[in-house]
């Protein structure tokens, strides 16, 4: 592998990872602050006990997902210093108000949130935590506007004296027709992130329950985790839509390679099932549901889809000869399709089943009942991984569907990469990452596992009336956990 190969492998590690944490820390941050809203509403011991109880699981996720976001930013120094020359001048504005507002607006009202439970009037502390959600919202907002712009360049010049794109548009960076489709699709797939995990853990502490209060406290938990799973999945899946026909219309070959389509084709069908050659250059065997394809790309069944043959000549004719060619297998310009195709179909595959499994527990649990299956018990287990994994598979989806470009149309993957790291300079920072990563795993996984074990503490009666104490205003802050 040259030094372009292990910068991608490092950078897509490192993101994969982080990203796991991003979205069961926003869908988290909101059933928290939804749980305690409805205890500062109804005075109910149970919405506060779940807000305790799922608040320590989303701080220890919040802290992991912290750390190993921090990386990210450094590898634009570390292994892509020509990348970040380019893009520095668009990416500066919405990364500089990510950090100033978005994650300031997070950290400040996380630290009022932890240490304002007997300091705080309840109405105010139940607001601490919707800032810190809202705080993760525009935090998302603006990262994605960034990411937005590599996949639909507007609102800039190219300067060919500096060889750098300079922004002209700040309002058009975020307002990117890209960003105002995938804005909305991941923080749906968040949401469906954060309930599938409260179904899984409240579910299993549901099953193992010995008294009518636990087992009231997670069926609440369970039922309303599974409302918000389900009205979440089907948004996404109607953002899905919507963001699948902007994505042929700005990135053709990335739907193209999606669905392994090789020829143009109108009333185009959605491959189930495609074999192709092992460099996958071409079809063998396909299963498909006829017209689908056409109607999710163009909106109409009639549509013409391009194939990636057609495409690679008009890219070529576009922009030359692809400098990068000989690392794509398929030639220029073309991702690589099987993992384009496969990457696709998980996304889709897992969150459906995701959203399915949550509407089947939400009927299972109606009038009071506790389901002693197996099966259903092996599904709820399952499924906070499933829209997790899903999310996952988007982003490699939409990363290497985007190849060779590491900018659209504007700059290639390999000429992004810093021309001065050395291959073993890279395979160390790759390793000793890696390693590191590695042990955040095992703290995490311990930690979420003794935490989740726990269950539910009882909330001591001082707890029902937490609030401003009159009589000792001088009483240090403390953590309520």
């Amino acid at each position: 592998m040259d030094v372009t190969d292990i910068a991608r492998w490092q950078f897509a590690i490192t993101t994969v990872y982080h990203f796991l944490f991003v979205p069961i820390t926003i869908g988290l941050s909101a059933m928290v602050a939804g749980y305690e809203t409805a205890w500062v509403r109804t005075r109910n011991p149970r919405w506060l006990r779940l807000t305790k109880f799922f608040g320590k699981l989303f701080l220890i996720n919040f802290a992991i997902g912290v750390v190993t976001g921090i990386v990210q930013e450094f590898q634009f120094g570390m292994n892509w210093s020509d990348y970040s020359r380019f893009v520095g001048d668009i990416f500066g504005a919405p990364l500089a108000v990510e950090g100033l507002l978005a994650f300031f607006l997070e950290s400040t009202f996380l630290g009022l949130w932890i240490f304002g439970w007997e300091r705080l009037s309840p109405r105010l502390h139940a607001a601490c935590v919707w800032l810190v959600h809202i705080g993760t919202v525009f935090s998302a907002y603006f990262i994605l506007a960034a990411n937005s712009w590599m996949q639909n360049p507007v609102g800039f010049r190219f300067n060919p004296e500096t060889g750098r794109a300079e922004m002209t548009d700040f309002a058009a960076v975020l307002l990117n027709k890209v960003q105002l489709v995938t804005f909305p699709h991941v923080m749906l797939s968040a949401y469906l992130t954060g309930a599938a995990f409260v179904i899984g853990v409240a579910f299993w502490h549901l099953r193992s329950s010995r008294t009518d209060e636990d087992r009231d406290l997670y069926r609440a938990a369970v039922r309303t985790g599974a409302v918000v799973a389900l009205v979440a999945g089907l948004g996404v899946a109607v953002s899905g839509d919507v963001q699948g026909k902007i994505m042929t219309e700005v990135q053709p070959m990335k739907m193209a390679a999606a669905e392994a389509l090789y020829e143009t084709e109108s009333s185009a069908g959605f491959s189930i099932l495609t074999i192709g050659t092992l460099d996958g250059s071409e079809e063998k065997f396909s299963i498909k549901i006829p017209k689908l394809l056409s109607f999710l790309a163009t909106g109409s069944t009639s549509g013409e889809v391009e194939g990636i043959n057609q495409l690679r000549e008009r890219y070529i004719q576009t922009y030359g000869q692809d400098p990068g060619a000989s690392y794509y297998s398929t030639g220029d310009y073309v991702p690589n399709v099987p993992l384009s195709y496969w990457s696709f179909r998980l996304m889709i595959g897992l969150g459906m089943a995701g959203a399915a499994i949550a509407g089947w527990i939400l009927i299972a649990t109606r009038g009071g009942r506790v389901p002693r299956g197996r099966t259903i018990l092996y599904a709820a287990i399952a499924l906070p991984f499933l829209p997790l994994f899903a999310n996952s598979f988007g982003w490699i989806f939409t990363e290497v569907g985007r190849q060779p470009w590491v900018v659209f149309g504007l700059l290639t993957t390999e000429n992004g990469v810093s021309p001065t790291v050395s291959t073993g300079e890279a395979l160390t920072s790759l390793a000793v990452l890696t390693l590191l990563y590695g042990l955040l795993a095992v703290i995490e996984v311990r930690l979420m596992l003794t935490y989740i074990g726990r269950g539910a503490d009882p909330v001591p009666d001082h707890d029902l009336h937490h609030g401003p104490d009159l009589d000792d205003h001088d009483r240090p802050l403390a953590v309520a956990y």
